[in-house]
This record gives structure tokens, sequence and C-alpha cells, in this order.
């Protein structure tokens, strides 16, 4: 879109000369070439305009110092010959994952090699090579002398170089998630280095020497397959930061509780069964999910059996575990549940899980399912286990599933599925999951649909019948088959007021609706035999045969076409009977109407439309967390008297018409802004999908641009109606008043005036004196002593396991609380500020206050100090441009 072009062009220094064509060089060169730096990963066609601008502006372009490529780019081989000219370099970012696949996952980009006159940019620092398809690292990089950062994570590297230790101004090297299985001696060599990260490969053993790397604070080395790390690890002095969860770790070195910086080590997800009792004691050790000290109860089915195997209990920020051959238990942050039991996997194999918001292109709906849970995604696809895998997955209960039944659905590659499930209950929490059983993986997701009903056809015939209304009966006769195929039935009772609601007439009345299917696409060689109860109130006694029709629809249930006169109708005092010899949608009416196709594929569509309220609620302890839901009528009251304790917000909207898988937005105005940024927003509106029994939520954070300090700030929060799901009929369509852009309610939203918690004078807050204190610089952008106030004031009582994430100790943790146990507030700006002196001279001390705020499940200030990182970088470019650099 033109205004998303026109911000990512302000946020490049473009300004108003990015429109809607394509950039020419001299604009682009005069734009972007501001302080030596060409980001142009944000372009499809950036090698493009690379290349473009080197032809025009070849004198500046070689005086870049930082260059973004994205390696998504189909010329990149051709821009890649020009990196050797450009000797000024000093970073440079050769990223994929731009775009992305069907299902929303990030495309790896096509870079395999780098050209060899790389190794000769002697003022190269920094360099991402992130997110490709790298098998091996290209030798050029081994001789690049001044190089300090190196990012190759998201790769296929399967080693890396023997003389890898020549790097030796390296200060931080990542290689997650690739397929490395084993790291050389010279590792050891690199005597600067400080983060190391080789979480989630394929790792088995590690060599002595990496307990050379003295400078080295953090470690991260979970995701593999170890089963013991080596003892040098208790020499890393400097070490804080210890990452050796889900592996396969039996024991460790009880060395590594005398470590004297270290504040964090994470064990969890081993199979560690014995450990030393120094580690065991110490307050920064993390255990959770090893055989000892388990608390946490199994799944309900199979525990004669799956005792006595290893647990899993994985944390909300963990994506993946390992399955040995001796099976094990899943507990997902999420609940849901896994049993592998022996024998189920052969070779230890690495497990990767995610749930997905169910994208209504791909997630295909059968006609009055409904769905009741997110998708998980379980990877490697299609991998073949020798035991059957157990899956229990939680769901959204329906307030009735009478004459419904909840199965688990799976995704081949080609087409949904339904697996055989069977619905139990939690006794203590008392939620519902689904369980089924799998040979293999792929996507999993759990439905509400129609009760079904099947049998096997053999030739001898035989006969089937409705478990929801008996009275429907199918026939099969001697004959009707040479092969045994397999029938299903289904059945959707619709009742007399519906029909003459939707109507307006008093005298139409219709049978259940009757769905037959099968697994041939041949046709009986025989007629089969269907019996259908006469619609209510109607009897073999009062018939009026001229008002009776008989109306087949397709599999899709698109047209209904009346074949009443196609068939021989036979009556008694309660049923008709009619022979067909293929399978779809029949439906019996009794109308007052000559011609009622039309009348019934009104019906039938109506039946799929939901009546809908909108919910904008605001969190009391802190108003400016606004949770945004759409919900179906019948659960408006429920969900508000759950929601009442924690949010208070105006009375639900009034009530609108939805159709399942319908897009709508909503949008603040009057005063109340959102971030732009995110990923669901589009034109400034949130995108939402409504499905009836999902959630349909969005909490977020909203601002507002004007000063609160005075007075209270009222707005409002709208909602539109967005574009209509493809599956739908145009008839049914019209059904909806207005374009899609309709406005459908308003509700209201207030900011209340801001109450300063500690005082108006920022250098001394009640008894706490601290200098000028700023974070950051001038080119990644500053938070200021008053930024950091403000964040004090959101962070609240989970202040100790922030300050943990931040890197304090647990003693200090303790002091603070001990010396301020009658204060929250002092606790909170003890802890903040005494980390923020501690590390003002660190350049990368924003991007830990982000990281750990993510990490302890406060995205709302890790999104707010993002926030203000960005308007200082961009003030940043702004000055720079204006001085003419």
């Amino acid at each position: 879109p033109v205004d998303k072009t026109h911000k990512m062009a302000e946020l490049l220094g473009l300004g108003d000369e990015c429109g809607e064509g394509a950039l020419d060089a001299p604009v682009l060169a005069g734009s972007c070439l501001a302080d030596n730096r060409l980001n142009l990963d944000v372009y499809p066609d950036g090698c493009h305009r690379f290349l473009q601008l080197f032809e025009g502006r070849r004198g500046e372009v070689v005086q870049v110092e930082f260059l973004r490529l994205s390696t998504n780019d189909r010329i990149l081989d051709t821009a890649l010959g020009i990196l050797p000219l450009l000797r000024h370099l000093k970073s440079l970012v050769l990223k994929g994952g731009h775009a992305r696949d069907e299902f929303g996952s990030c495309q790896h980009g096509s870079l395999t090699s780098l050209p060899p006159g790389v190794g000769n940019l002697r003022c190269l620092t920094h360099l991402d090579l992130s997110f490709n398809s790298l098998s091996t690292l290209p030798s050029c990089i081994l001789h690049l002398p001044s190089l300090r950062m190196l990012l190759v994570s998201h790769n296929s590297l399967v080693a890396l170089p023997e003389d890898f230790g020549s790097l030796s101004k390296l200060t931080f090297f990542s290689a997650m998630k690739n397929q490395l299985k084993d790291l050389p001696q010279s590792i050891g060599e690199l005597a600067v280095l400080q983060v190391l990260d080789l979480s989630e490969n394929a790792l088995e053993f590690l060599p002595e020497e990496l307990g050379s790397l003295h400078n080295c604070t953090e470690l991260d080395l979970s995701g593999n397959r170890l089963s013991s790390i080596p003892d040098s690890l208790a020499n890393l002095k400097s070490l804080r930061r210890l990452h050796l969860h889900s592996n396969l770790l039996v024991t460790v070195p009880a060395a590594l509780a005398s470590l004297p910086d270290l504040s964090r080590l994470d064990l969890q997800n081993n199979c560690l069964r014995a450990v030393p009792p120094e580690i065991q004691t110490s307050p920064f050790v993390h255990l959770r999910g090893n055989p000892l000290g388990e608390t946490e109860p199994s799944p309900q089915a199979d525990e004669s059996s799956a005792r006595g195997l290893q647990r899993l209990f994985l944390a909300s920020g963990e994506d993946s575990f390992t399955v040995t051959s001796e099976g094990c238990k899943v507990i997902l942050a999420s609940g849901i549940h896994f049993y592998f039991p022996p024998g189920a996997a052969s070779d230890p194999l690495r497990i990767y899980f995610r749930t997905l918001a169910p994208d209504p292109r791909w997630v295909k709906l059968r006609h009055h399912d409904v769905l009741l849970s997110r998708v998980l995604e379980l990877q490697p696809h299609g991998v073949k286990f020798q035991q059957e895998v157990q899956i229990w997955m939680p769901y959204a209960s329906p307030q009735t599933l009478h004459q419904r039944e909840v199965v688990v659905r799976t995704f081949s590659g080609q087409s949904w599925s339904d697996l055989r499930t069977r619905v139990e209950q939690k006794r203590k929490s008392k939620k519902h999951v689904a369980h089924c059983s799998v040979l293999h993986f792929s996507w999993f997701l759990v439905v509400s649909r129609l009760v079904q009903n099947e049998c096997k056809v053999p030739s001898e015939g035989t006969l089937l019948f409705s478990s929801v209304d008996p009275n429907i009966k199918v026939t099969f006769p001697p004959g009707v088959t040479e092969e045994t195929r397999s029938v299903k039935l289904q059945v959707l009772p619709v009742s007399a007021e519906e029909i003459e609601e939707i109507t307006a007439d008093a005298g139409c009345r219709a049978s259940p609706l009757l769905c037959l299917s099968q697994d041939s696409l041949v046709d009986f060689l025989r007629p089969v035999r269907i019996q259908l109860p006469l619609p209510p109130g109607v009897t073999g006694l009062n018939l009026d045969r001229s008002r009776l029709h008989l109306l087949h629809g397709d599999l899709e249930g698109q047209t209904w076409d009346d074949i009443t006169s196609q068939v021989v109708l036979e009556f008694t005092h309660l049923f008709a009977v009619f022979e067909v010899t293929h399978f779809s949608w029949y439906w019996l009416w009794y109308a007052t109407k000559t011609y009622i196709g039309g009348i019934a594929k009104k019906v039938y569509e109506r039946l799929r439309m939901y009546q809908v309220n909108f919910i904008a609620l605001q969190r009391k302890k802190d108003p400016e967390q606004v949770l945004l839901q759409c919900v179906p009528k019948h659960k408006v009251d429920p969900v508000l008297k759950k929601l009442q304790d924690r949010y208070r917000g105006p009375e639900p909207s009034d009530m609108v018409e939805m159709f399942e898988g319908e897009q709508f937005f909503a949008a603040f105005e009057r005063g109340i802004s959102i971030d732009m940024d995110r990923p669901d927003c589009v034109d400034g509106r949130l995108s939402f999908i409504f499905y009836s029994h999902l959630k349909n939520m969005k909490e977020i954070y909203v601002t507002s641009p004007v000063d609160r300090k005075g007075q209270a700030v009222k707005g409002q929060v709208s909602f539109y109606r967005g574009a209509v799901p493809k599956s739908i009929p145009e008839d049914a369509t019209r059904r909806r008043k207005g374009p899609d852009s309709l406005w459908l309610a308003t509700l209201p939203i207030k900011l209340p005036r801001l109450k300063p918690r500690w005082g108006e004078n920022l250098g001394h807050l009640d008894g706490f004196s601290f200098p000028p204190l700023n974070l950051g610089n001038a080119e990644t952008g500053y938070l200021t002593q008053a930024n950091l106030l403000s964040i004090a004031r959101r962070i609240g009582a989970d202040w100790q396991t922030i300050g943990l994430n931040l890197g304090l100790t647990y003693q200090q943790l303790e002091r603070i609380g001990y010396n301020h146990r009658e204060d929250l507030d002092k606790q909170i700006l003890d802890m903040l500020f005494s980390w923020a002196q501690q590390n003002s001279e660190n350049p990368d001390c924003v991007s830990k206050l982000i990281t750990a705020m993510k990490e302890s499940g406060r995205q709302d200030i890790a999104d707010e100090v993002e926030t203000i990182i960005e308007l200082g970088q961009q003030k940043y470019r702004e000055s720079i441009r204006r001085v003419g650099l």
C-alpha cells in the first residue's frame, strides 16, 4: 500500500520523495546515503535498486559503511559481485526471512556462498548472514581481520572450519538453528569472545577447548543432543548465563555452581536423575522438566504404561523438545499433552511445535463445522513413528454439543481428514480435551461437526440409520455394489421457528437436512432407499402433495434443485420414502410456494451466520491495556462475568450479523492511537478474523499523543466490516447491508489523567537520589531517566522476575526487598535504577532491557521501550539530514 511505502520511506530518510512508482537512482542516493548507510532490505527489488544506484552514483556507493540487502531477491548474485569494491564497509547484513510461505513461515534466502573478494574488506566488523541456505561457512570470512560480530543463524551448516579460531577479534557469534554436529578445537582460540550461541543444533559432544573462552559472559547450548559437558566449562570465570536446557544431559559438573558471576544456569528438560547438591540448592539454577522432583500430573490415559517415563514441562517461550527411544511425556505451557511410548523413536529426535491462528485460506471448514482450537503444527512433518504417539488438545467447549461431536482434524499437505477422537474432561481443571493417536506429524486442530454415522456397505447390502434422528434410515439392497465401500450420514435438524423467522411464512416447514457421502466415485448399481420424516405438523392424513418438495443440493451446498418430479415419492403416516443412485444433500420441504429453491438456499446460508457483539474493556490496574473482543450473542454475559474482576468498560455494542471466517477491523479515534508497526495493523486498523467458538480477541497497548498530566483523554474504538469469505455464495452476501468498509459499532475509551506515583522531581524520588542517567546513545536511541520512571510505573508485583532476567543476582533482589519491605514502589525503583546505573556504559543495555521484559512476560513494556527507541532513532536521522551530513 502507498501509505506503508511512505512510512517506510520516512523511516529510511526518504521523506515525501517516495511515491507510488519506483524511486530513481538520484532520489535514492540523495536520501539513503546520508551517514554512509544504505538500507535496501525493506524493498522487494532492493538488489535492483542497489545496482541502479551503483551505476549512477558509484563514487558515493563505494564510500558506504553500512549495507543491508535481502537474500530473497532474484538478482542477488549480481549484487554480490559489487561487495568487494566497498572497501569502507563496516557492517554488512545479507539476510533472508523477508518473504513468507503460505503458512506464515519465514522463507530462507538463496545465499549459498560469498565472493572471495569479501575477505579483503579490512574494515568489516559486523556480518549477518542469517536465514539463508549456507551449508558451509564461506572461507573468505576467515580472512576478515576486523570482524567482531558474526551471525549465521537459521542456515544449514553441518560443521565449522577447522581454523575458525583465526577470527581473533570475534566477540559475538551466533549459529543457532543449524545442523552442527561438532565443533573445531580451534574455537578455544577466540580469546575475546563474549557471547556464543549454538542453540538448536545437533551437537553431541563439546571440545575441552571450549573452557578456554575466558571472556565469555553468555553461552547458549540449549536444544542439542548433549549427554555430557566437559569439566573445562568450570574455567569460564566471566560466565553469567549458561543455557543447557532441552538436551540429553544425565549429569553436570558440580564446579559450575562455583562460577563467581553466574546468575542463570538453565538445566530444564534434560535427563538429569542426580544433581550435585551444590547445584541443586543454588538459586540461579533451573531444573524443571527433569526426572527428579516431579510434581505435575501426567496425561490421564495409559497411566500404567507411562509411569516412570521422563516428563518434560515446557515454558511458554520454548518451541522444541527431544524424544529418545526411552519415550517421554510432554506438557506444553498451552495445556497440550503428548505421550511418546518407549520405542516410538529409534534415535533421538528433535520435535518442533508452534500454534498458529487458523487462516481460512488453508483451514477449510466443512459446512456447519465450528473451530474449537488454534492450529497445532508439529515438525518434522511426515516422520514415521514406530508406535502411535498420543496427543491431548484442549479446546473451547461451546455452550451445547447437542447433536454435534468433537474431533481432531489433521492436514496431510493436500487435504484435511478427521481422526478417531475421544473427548475427556480433566478432573481438576474441568477443561475439555480431545484425545487422538497418530503415527506421523503435521498440522492438527479441534472442530465440532455434525454427528457422523458411518458403515461399510458390502455387496450383500446393509442398513444405516441416524443416531440423531433414528427415523432417518438408508437401506442398501443386495447387489448395490460390487466392492465394499464406506458410507457416511450426517443430519442437521432445523426448527419450524427458524424457518418461519427467515422466510416470514407461517405455513412453511422442513424435515431435517440430510447429508450422505461415500468414498467411491462410482454410482450405486441399484437404487438406495432413503426414509425421511415428514415436516413437523404434517402427516399422511393432512398431506397436500402439491406443497411437498424434495430438494437436492451439491456437496458444497451452493445450489438447490427441486427433484420432486424426478423421483418416486412414497408416503406413510409419518414418513416419506424415495430412491436415489448417488449421494449428496437431501431436504424435504412443505411450502406454500411453487418454486422454493431460492428460499431453501436462503435458509441454508442463514444457518451459517451468527449474531455477535463487540466488546472493548480496559484493564483496571492499567487503563492503557485494552481488550478487544468479538463475541457470539449467547456468550456475551458469561464473558463479561468472567472478566469483570480485572477489566472495566462500556456495555457491549448492538447485535451484528457476521459470517464464520469473516474479517473485521478495529480503529482507535479521537486522540488515541496504537502501535502502527503491529503485523496485524492494516491501514491504521487492527485486523480480526471472526470464528464463532474461538477467542476473537486482542489485548493491545493504546497511547495518547497529547499531554495527559492535566486532563483525561476521551476517545473511541470503532469496528468496521471487512471482506466477505470467498466460500460464501454471492446470494448469501447480499444479506450484508452496505459496502465492505461499513461501520458496525463504536464504543468509548477513556485514558485517565496521569497521576505521578513518586512525585515530579525525577532526580530525587522519595529518598532515592540518582545522577542524571541516559541509557543507549544518540544513534541507537536514548532511554532517559524520565523514560525509566515511566517504565517503573508499569512494572508491578513481578519486579523480581524482571530483575532476574536483567541479570541481577537473587541476593541483590532479596536485599532490595528487605530494605523496602513495606513499599512496592521503592522496591521497583531501587531494582530498575540500580541496574541502569550498573549498565549505563554498556552499548547493549537497552536491548537487554527489552529482552528481559519479553522473557518476563511483559510484552507491553517491551513494545513501549521499542517505540521510544524508534522515535529517538528517527529524530537522530532527521537531525543528520538537517545538517546535511
